[in-house]
Parts: C-alpha cells; sequence; structure tokens
C-alpha cells in the first residue's frame, strides 16, 4: 500500500518492525545510501518522559556524493541534510516505511538547480523502498 503526502512518500511492508529496519538499511546501501544517525524514538520517549510509544525508528540516510553536489549548490543546504527515512508500527499495526520527499523539501530552497538533484535523490530512495 502506497503512502504518500507532500513531504513523504512510502509504504506498508509485510514484514515485522525489526527485520524491516535492517532490511531498510540493506536496500539504502544498494543505493548508495549510509547511515549516519539511527534513532529509536520508542527508547528515547520512554527513556526522557517515561511515557510509551509505538516502535518508531528514524534513520539519517546520506549519499555522499549527491550530498557534495547539493553542498557544491547551496551551502545552507545542510540544515535539510541527511534524508530521513522512518520506519514504525502503524495503528493497524502494520510495519510502515517512509521517506522525505527531496522534491518537496528542495522547493522550497528556490534554486533551480536543486530541481534536478532532488529528482535523482527521489529515484534512489523509491528504488530502495521499492525493493523491499
Amino acid at each position: 500500500m502506497a503512502i504518500q503526502g507532500s513531504y513523504f512518500f512510502g509504504k506498508t511492508v509485510p514484514y515485522p518492525f525489526d527485520q524491516t529496519v535492517a532490511r531498510v538499511k540493506e536496500a539504502l546501501q544498494e543505493q548508495g545510501f549510509g547511515i549516519l544517525t539511527e534513532i529509536d524514538v520508542q527508547d528515547k520517549l520512554r527513556e526522557k518522559l517515561g511515557v510509551s510509544f509505538r516502535p518508531y525508528r528514524i534513520l539519517g540516510a546520506c549519499n555522499p556524493a549527491m550530498a557534495h553536489r547539493a553542498l557544491q549548490a547551496e551551502i545552507n543546504l545542510g540544515v535539510l541534510l541527511p534524508c530521513n527515512v522512518v520506519v514504525y508500527v502503524g495503528d493497524d499495526d502494520r510495519t510502515q516505511v517512509v521517506a522525505m520527499d527531496p522534491v518537496g523539501a528542495m522547493g522550497m530552497v528556490g534554486n533551480p538547480a536543486m530541481e534536478t538533484l532532488a529528482r535523482q535523490v527521489k529515484e534512489l530512495l523509491a528504488r530502495a523502498l521499492d525493493n523491499l
């Protein structure tokens, strides 16, 4: 099932949460992305606020070649990096994977050079999600 919004895209997958996190990392790596950050939101909310929350992991994915090109074209773009990919358990207990839409994010930059690059990054992210 496709999931889409103005700033993200993704899908529902038939795998358990932990298996999905591992598969997402592998799929991203196959498309040239590394994981710079990994935030276990469920754990952090329990630790910091003492509250329960669904399994929810934020993966900060970066494709070094694309990031380099982007920073050459727009030095302040670092505020929008890395490309976050989120894995969480939905209200229906099914695992969801969503990625930031670089086309939507880069649209606010106002630099035409970023449009083509954003489409290329989105294509790589979409391929990774398609391979899950």
